[in-house]
């Protein structure tokens, strides 16, 4: 029998003076880093989004490419650069969709490991170990392709803990996963780091999730440097203020609800439908019903929420209602008011046709960009509306700046942080003033002052006469807009779902 291979020992990280900006990039992203994380040390990385956490991170796993952009300084794993020695770190990237390599679940989960020359006999085992260790139940041959949003997370998770690293290095991992999942998740990192000791390193807007399991916090601020340093007790009581003001989510710090205007509200009267969803069977492909026998109604002017756990098809649903999937049995119908002559069904209209009755952001943000700057980005739909140049300047100027995106105007969209990036493909649809918006995890990647400047933003359209549909697993973001609500509800004996709805 093969020999196993060795567990890994955790590594010491150390930067001196280090920096990093992106290619074609003026501001430097990271600038004059000094620290030192000793091996076997747990660290929860905080900051504003676009602070810097996650190139931090690409460069201790030796994935910040040269080509990407350029360094000072030194950044040194185990007293080596960073970029000589990639394998000693397991990362899970902010978007999971850009680390699943393989058709089927259980060799996507083997990739890293026979790639470090694990035996065979062992890999299978370490597979096992780590889709159990996720809670991701599913049979080795799944494919990849069929995994919702949170499932593919939990898939980068396992494996990334299937390689055993010395350094754990994860970007946001419960971003878009139900609070089960949250809890899995947590869990099975928990358990991983006690049977390794391996030095981690997590990037989590929910700091609540993950400061009891940590010993250390630092904190970067919007300039690229070092803000803050010390223990979690340390670090969040005692610089709460500070924190607060930079976006930091301080746990047990009650958002500021100004007299009622952002809490959800009652419906006092029934709205018409805009949007009507009959027994509908939703799919991403032909002959893969993922949902049958849906009934759902949006009302016209409200704020709603699409709950449910992760593959339950949230996503799928929103899609086949925003007229981009159609649906597999049933149909789709919009008011006559919002389809204005077009015919009922939107999934029949043209794109131009979309822009301004529904406007739907993708659960990933890069899958939308076209253009090469942010502000041109902003301009595709004008310009496919024919707008003025003068129109489409106010209008784009207008959303730079509510989103905080005025002073990436001219960056690539790719360029962008996670966070960054899920406002501007927010901004793109926004712009084109749809009646309908669709969202499908519009607060990923948010700070605590970025959330509420979007959240805000969203109330204000709904104000002003906007149908919101969100797919959410935040807890905070359906309390404040959730007027209306609806659930994604497995049955466990025939594991049908149906749609659940309601007014808070």
């Amino acid at each position: 029998m093969a020999e196993s291979a060795p567990e890994r020992r955790p590594v010491r990280v150390e930067a001196r003076g280090w920096g990093w900006r992106h290619a074609g990039r003026i501001r430097w992203a990271l600038d004059g880093i000094d620290l030192v994380i000793e091996p076997g040390e747990r660290v929860l990385l905080l900051g504003p989004s676009g602070s810097g956490k996650s190139s931090l991170l690409h460069a201790l796993a030796g994935v910040q490419g040269e080509d990407e952009g350029e360094q000072r300084g030194q950044l040194l794993i185990d007293g080596a650069p960073a970029g000589s020695v990639r394998g000693r770190a397991g990362l899970v990237l902010q978007d999971p969709d850009s680390q699943v390599i393989l058709a089927r679940v259980g060799d996507d989960v083997a990739f890293g490991c026979e790639n470090l020359g694990v035996p065979r006999d062992e890999i299978w085992e370490r597979v096992g170990e780590a889709l159990d260790a996720v809670g991701l139940d599913l049979p080795l041959a799944h494919p990849t392709s069929a995994l919702s949003g949170g499932q593919k997370q939990r898939l980068a998770l396992a494996g990334a803990i299937a390689m055993r690293p010395g350094l754990l290095l994860l970007d946001e991992p419960t971003a878009n996963l139900d609070p089960t999942g949250v809890g899995e998740v947590r869990g099975a990192v928990a358990r991983v780091l006690d049977r390794t000791g391996a030095t981690f390193v997590v990037v989590e807007h929910r700091v609540d999730v993950w400061v009891g399991l940590v010993d250390r916090v630092i904190v970067l601020g919007d300039d690229g440097r070092l803000l803050a340093d010390g223990a979690p007790t340390e670090v969040l009581e005692r610089q709460r203020e500070m924190l607060l003001a930079s976006g930091v989510w301080v746990p047990g710090e009650p958002l500021p609800i100004e007299d009622g205007a952002d809490v959800a509200r009652a419906a006092t009267e029934p709205r018409p439908p805009i949007l009507v969803g009959e027994q509908l069977a939703i799919g991403r492909r032909r002959g893969a019903v993922v949902r049958a026998g849906l009934d759902i109604a949006l009302p016209e002017g409200r704020s709603t929420v699409l709950i449910g756990p992760n593959g339950s098809g949230k996503s799928t649903l929103a899609l086949t209602l925003g007229g981009l999937l159609a649906p597999l049995a049933g149909r789709v119908a919009a008011s006559d008011s919002l389809a204005a002559g077009l015919g009922a069904e939107p999934v029949r209209w043209r794109s131009r046709d979309l822009l301004t009755r529904i406007g739907t952001v993708f659960q990933e943000p890069e899958h939308q960009f076209v253009a090469s700057t942010v502000r041109g980005e902003l301009a595709v739909a004008p310009h496919a509306l024919g707008l003025p140049a003068a129109e489409i300047a106010t209008r784009t100027d207008e959303v730079l700046a509510r989103l905080r995106l005025d002073r990436l105007a001219g960056a690539n969209p790719f360029t962008l942080s996670g966070g960054e990036q899920r406002r501007l493909s927010v901004a793109a649809v926004l712009v084109a003033r749809p009646r309908v918006v669709i969202l499908d995890e519009p607060t990923f990647g948010q700070d605590r002052v970025t959330w509420l400047q979007l959240v805000r933003l969203l109330r204000d359209l709904v104000d002003d006469g906007v149908t919101l549909l969100s797919v959410t697993h935040d807890v905070a973001f359906r309390d404040v807009l959730g007027d209306h609500r609806l659930e994604l509800v497995v049955a466990a004996e025939t594991a049908a779902v149906q749609a659940r709805g309601g007014h808070v």
